[in-house]
């Protein structure tokens, strides 16, 4: 009964969200719109046959000890597997998670011809644009750093802490202004012409954001200003990127069995050797990802590329240590899990499960498999499809149609712009979206600080010269750290694992977070990510939770 409801409704999902340890479960409920049957249809038909209803989906251990992977995902009995490989025919690369919350690329309605020989059009590498992450982080360095501008600050009652800078461009008689705010920075660029005399800062500002209601700005007067305010305005550019790299054989189909392959065939290797280089992690000094490079601890080796300017490493899964007796593989999970995008190469014709891997971080992934080689050249074609977490927002380059590449150095320019776009769409989410207007919060509430108590101390305020290094505003000395330690300090809670998103842990009775390094920091011991960051913990808590062993 409740397969025939299936066939004869759409889904028509209310989203709620619950965390556990590895990830979390989307519910959705079914509407009233009928839909013609489809593929998806047929599959989903045979997750819900029967057979299951004998072993329950969600384990019941969860008041008992074991795995904590066994407390939070899906299981799939054996018949379901026999069931799912033999209907016939050439199945998806990845199908949808039943329970809803993902997007698949191209939609399983598009099932295409494999045929290496299919006709091929929409392969256009000039469309293969990396995207911004911040399009407007390096203004400042660009048009300010250079010329004559001066800085403001101040603490508006309803927008918080303000910082303006503002440049003369006399070659173009204009006005070029940055406001910087908790949600965003403004800039905008204004003709001097069009005022009888230069606007205060408080105008400009008003201009900019017709919200602000200071009534004066104070005048930046520290000398190492534009250092400080660099250094905030790029915080979240990264020339470095990490993703993860699974290999799934025929007939894998949950996480356990993914993350404990071990070899290497030699199709596997020469996919790896179009991504980028093997390298040993020894001694190595390019961008580590995290890796160990120095005692081993991470495997002795990984994949790594430089592309536009840009350095990517590999975590491999099949590199990583392999723990005999643990089925979770925590240590392969605890880089593969703190990564935001992984590609996954398949080796048959077994589909991956949009949320079979259960990971806070994870939103995205690039599903890669091989074909048989073409007549004319003897050279393998590899179709892509790609999946996300439905509020990730769609990026570029589009799949061509039919997703299928015969020529490696396509495959791999593809690939690698695809991964990178798809990183920085995955900040758009709401769980990334919501961690980074958090730190940039913290960020700007200390530069502002910053900024206000040096620029008085400049101005010789005898009050706070008097001030011991320990009191103040983030220390005023400079041995007291101030903005550029906080930074360091905030910014590792942006980094691209994210891993501040977890619980507080307490600590002589106070909450505190052990945040995962930046790109080129340590990685977290933790074996996977934790829940979510409590709405009650105040941004500025984080400023002192650094890892002793991150890089800074």
């Amino acid at each position: 009964m409740e397969r025939e409801k299936r066939n004869d409704m759409s889904f028509s999902r209310k989203r709620s969200f619950t965390f556990g340890a590895y990830g979390g479960v989307d519910k959705f409920t079914c509407g009233d719109e009928t839909r013609p049957e489809s593929a998806e249809d047929n599959i989903l038909d045979i997750l819900d046959s029967p057979v299951n209803e004998s072993k329950p989906f969600l384990s019941a251990s969860s008041n008992q000890r074991g795995s904590r992977i066994d407390e939070q995902r899906c299981e799939f009995p054996l018949p379901l597997k026999s069931q799912l490989l033999t209907i016939g025919g050439d199945l998806p690369l990845i199908l949808p998670s039943k329970l809803g919350g993902y997007w698949i690329d191209p939609p399983l309605e598009r099932l295409v011809d494999v045929s290496p020989t299919s006709p091929d059009y929409g392969h256009d590498p000039d469309s293969y644009d990396i995207m911004e992450r911040d399009g407007e982080a390096k203004i400042y360095h660009e048009f300010f750093c250079s010329r004559y501008h001066h800085s403001f600050t101040a603490v508006d009652p309803s927008l918080g802490p303000l910082v303006l800078s503002v440049c003369l461009e006399d070659e173009d008689n204009k006005l070029r202004v940055i406001l910087r705010m908790k949600e965003c920075s403004l800039h905008g660029v204004f003709s001097v012409s069009l005022f009888p005399n230069i606007p205060s800062a408080v105008e400009l500002a008003k201009m900019l954001c017709d919200r602000v209601t200071v009534s004066k700005f104070e005048v930046v007067s520290y000398l190492k200003a534009p250092e400080l305010i660099t250094a905030f305005d790029e915080h979240r550019v990264s020339p470095n990127f990490k993703f993860g790299i699974l290999c799934q054989k025929d007939g894998q189909l949950t996480e356990e069995e993914i993350l404990s392959n071990n070899e290497e065939s030699e199709e596997f290797k020469e996919f790896l050797s179009i991504l980028g280089d093997t390298i040993q992690l020894q001694g190595f000094t390019g961008f580590r990802g995290g890796l160990d490079v120095c005692h081993g601890q991470t495997g002795s080796e990984a994949v790594f590329t430089s592309f536009q300017g840009r350095e990517i490493l590999f975590h491999v899964a099949t590199k990583l240590p392999f723990t005999e007796g643990d089925p979770q593989q925590l240590q392969r999970k605890r880089h593969i899990g703190n990564d935001i995008v992984a590609l996954v190469y398949q080796e048959g014709q077994t589909p991956f499960l949009s949320d079979v891997i259960k990971s806070h971080f994870l939103h995205c992934f690039l599903v890669v498999r091989r074909n048989q080689r073409a007549e004319e050249t003897g050279e393998p074609s590899y179709q892509v499809s790609v999946t996300a977490r439905e509020d990730v927002p769609p990026f570029g380059p589009v799949l061509p149609d039919p997703p299928i590449f015969t020529e490696r150095s396509l495959l791999r320019e593809f690939l690698l712009t695809k991964l990178i776009n798809a990183e920085i769409s995955c900040y758009k989410a709401q769980q990334f979206s919501r961690l980074e207007l958090r730190t940039r919060s913290s960020l700007l509430e200390s530069l502002q600080a910053e900024l206000s108590t040096r620029s008085q101390c400049m101005m010789g305020d005898p009050s706070l010269a008097a001030l011991p290094p320990s009191e103040g505003v983030r220390g005023v000395s400079e041995g007291s750290g101030g903005f550029i330690e906080n930074f360091k300090r905030a910014i590792r809670v942006r980094s691209h694992s994210f891993e501040t998103l977890g619980v507080p842990r307490k600590t002589g009775g106070s909450a505190s977070l052990k945040p995962k390094a930046e790109k080129d920091g340590e990685s977290d011991k933790s074996p996977g990510p934790p829940p979510a960051l409590p709405d009650s913990l105040a941004p500025t808590d984080l400023k002192d939770q650094a890892s002793p062993q991150e890089e800074t």
